[in-house]
């Protein structure tokens, strides 16, 4: 088998790595006020097709430590970006496949319902990178009305 050459998508993904702040909110239910959450992610290459992130918070509300591992690639057969995402504070694998416009990623994915977790819903990961130094996080879910929630935004600022 013969290693792909990388595709303009796969630079793409190496914008986003070194070392990176982390702070941002999350929605914890429709009574409650947003929490804030800060940590660290590292971006690393595995190769020029493939991209693999380790973060580390603390959970809002005083939850504990939790770490994260992404990772992200581009399959120009499908022509699409895949990727999956585990947390040490979560028991679902995360499995993304998604498409970019301009600077911006979005990521298709399926997880807990929260209102009822035998269930699953469809939720997005998106990722936009504003500067080289700066880029944003946006997670959401799509409700029972049809209509899609944010739950989780957070900015990454490069250190260093």
């Amino acid at each position: 088998m013969m290693k792909p050459d990388p595709k303009a998508e796969h630079r793409w993904l190496q914008r986003m790595l070194g070392e990176w702040s982390v702070e941002g909110s999350c929605e914890m239910g429709p009574d409650k006020a947003p929490e804030t959450m800060t940590g660290t992610e590292t971006m690393r290459a595995l190769g020029e097709l493939w991209i693999m992130g380790e973060g580390r918070g603390e959970m809002p509300g005083g939850g504990g430590e939790a770490r994260n591992v992404i990772t992200l690639g581009y399959d120009p057969v499908k022509g699409r970006f895949v990727g999956s995402f585990i947390s040490s504070v979560m028991s679902n694998l995360w499995i993304y496949e998604g498409s970019l416009a301009g600077d911006v990623l979005t990521l298709d994915c399926e997880g807990p319902d929260f209102a009822d977790p035998t269930k699953t819903c469809p939720y997005q990961d998106i990722l936009e990178i504003v500067a080289d130094d700066h880029r944003i996080l946006r997670s959401r879910m799509k409700g029972p009305d049809g209509e899609w929630h944010q739950i989780m935004q957070a900015h990454y600022r490069r250190l260093g």
